[in-house]
């Protein structure tokens, strides 16, 4: 395989570097690949589980090379460039060790100048070098070993039981930039809008990697799986004969990165600590508004919609921010009773702009919360792994003497309690008002999941014994 000579090249007796592992690429396994581990290398298998693009040429099996969206120099702040944080002012919390873990700094590395990083809960993270430069060549967003399961996952990308755990092993950790990249072609978008490949790639690169990924539950799989429900949505009678191309790229776009940069805690908890954020927007849908913010942040640096004129950006970005608003879960009976409503008089008209609006707001509700009514093999993993984001932000509590907010105290809590009382007081009402709007069988397939997994979620409740 072709090798570009601007690569960085490692021999395999160097260790290579974990900040280098950890920065998501594309694999591309060359014919020499295969044979690697006989001349000291790793195996194929345990290759895709890294984080860099790694490739072995049958001409020189005696080394590695490194295909990353970038170059490898430590993107933290530099020794001439220190990085200064504001302390909270009731509880210090150290979000760097909370919320990622930091590659081994390199001596001398330069710093760099980041994009709105002054609001950013990831000021510290680094990004891949990618987001900023045109890539030469071909754009490897797959790895070749998994090409066919991942082309036959996305002939069913309109299955309720599409199962994005498996998709996301099947792309390398990469099932956001893939399944979205897919879905603009497949409604269309890219050639409506006119909008450039390499372009929206980079958006969606930039979007991945701004999703926390050691969050338990709010990372970027729960956007690709919020994603691939809005398609689905997207695909009932109600929606398709009557949303325009504009709605549709919209409701795209705002699954996406409708839990941008989330550190992982809730906004009480902001606002017990004094984060700036929380002064910023003043106590109110504290983190949707900043999931906005860095929405915008990214469409802008992309420039993505740069071809548009500017009174039609800033239209797309003030309904991008209603859509995102919209997933605050303590505004959800403002939401719902307007909706209700609507349906109570039977005076709700796709036709109206203001009401398709309200309708993609509920709609892009629904894919926020859907997984109570995914199937039990898929939904109770979502189950485990947001119980364990909560524990988390208990234990962070705990440690700094806070009181323990709701949900949070692994020692009173349990995930079926959790389940049960969230799917009766939050999921349910909304999904069935939800059906009476779009009666069909994926409405019906929905509740039917969601009955089942509530009685599953209660009989455990009331194990004593019973803790997860």
């Amino acid at each position: 395989m072709e090798v570009c000579p601007q690569l960085p090249v490692l021999p395999l007796d160097r260790p290579v570097p974990q900040h280098v592992l950890r920065r998501r690429g594309a694999i591309s396994l060359g014919p020499g690949a295969w044979g690697s581990a006989l001349f000291g290398g790793p195996s194929p298998r345990q290759l895709c589980k890294r984080r860099g693009g790694v490739s072995y040429t049958s001409a020189d099996q005696a080394v590695l090379y490194l295909h990353l969206l970038g170059d490898v120099r430590q993107r933290g702040p530099g020794p001439s460039e220190p990085e200064q944080r504001a302390p909270h002012s009731h509880v210090q919390v150290d979000y760097q060790s909370l919320h990622c873990l930091q590659g081994p700094v390199r001596p001398g590395a330069r710093g760099h100048r980041s994009r709105c990083r002054r609001l950013s809960f990831q000021r510290f993270l680094k990004n891949p070098h990618l987001l900023r430069q045109q890539t030469p060549g071909p754009l490897h967003l797959v790895d070749q070993e998994y090409t066919g399961q991942v082309k036959c996952m996305l002939n069913k990308v309109d299955s309720w039981d599409f199962d994005i755990f498996l998709f996301d092993r099947f792309t390398n950790g990469n099932s956001l930039v893939t399944l979205t990249f897919h879905l603009f072609l497949q409604l269309g978008l890219t050639r409506l809008f006119r909008l450039d490949p390499i372009k929206l790639h980079r958006f969606l690169v930039m979007v991945q990697a701004d999703y926390h990924q050691l969050n338990p539950y709010h990372n970027y799989l729960h956007a690709a799986d919020v994603t691939q429900a809005m398609y689905c949505y997207l695909r009932e009678p109600q929606l398709a004969e009557t949303l325009s191309s504009c709605d549709m790229l919209l409701a795209l776009v705002a699954a996406v990165t409708h839990d941008l940069d989330h550190p992982g805690v809730n906004q009480g908890f902001l606002v017990r600590t004094g984060h700036h954020l929380a002064a910023l927007y003043k106590n109110s849908s504290v983190l949707e508004s900043h999931h906005w913010r860095c929405a915008v942040s990214l469409l802008r640096e992309s420039a993505l919609l740069d071809h548009l004129p500017p009174i039609d950006r800033l239209n797309l970005e003030e309904r991008l921010g209603s859509l995102i608003l919209a997933t605050d879960i303590s505004q959800q009976n403002r939401y719902l009773a307007r909706f209700r409503e609507h349906l109570d008089r039977g005076d709700l008209s796709m036709a109206e702009p203001s009401h398709r609006h309200l309708v993609l707001q509920m709609t892009m509700k629904c894919a926020d919360i859907c997984n109570p009514c995914r199937v039990w093999r898929l939904s109770s993993q979502w189950s485990s792994r947001v119980t364990t984001e909560f524990f988390h932000q208990g234990d962070v509590e705990k440690k700094h003497g806070m009181a323990v907010s709701p949900l949070c105290d692994r020692l009173s809590d349990s995930t079926a309690h959790i389940q049960a009382g969230f799917i009766r007081h939050v999921v349910e009402p909304l999904f069935r008002e939800w059906r009476r709007f779009s009666c069909t069988s994926l409405s019906h397939r929905m509740l039917a999941h969601l009955q089942t997994n509530l009685d599953r979620w209660t009989a455990r409740s009331q194990r004593p014994e019973t803790t997860s």
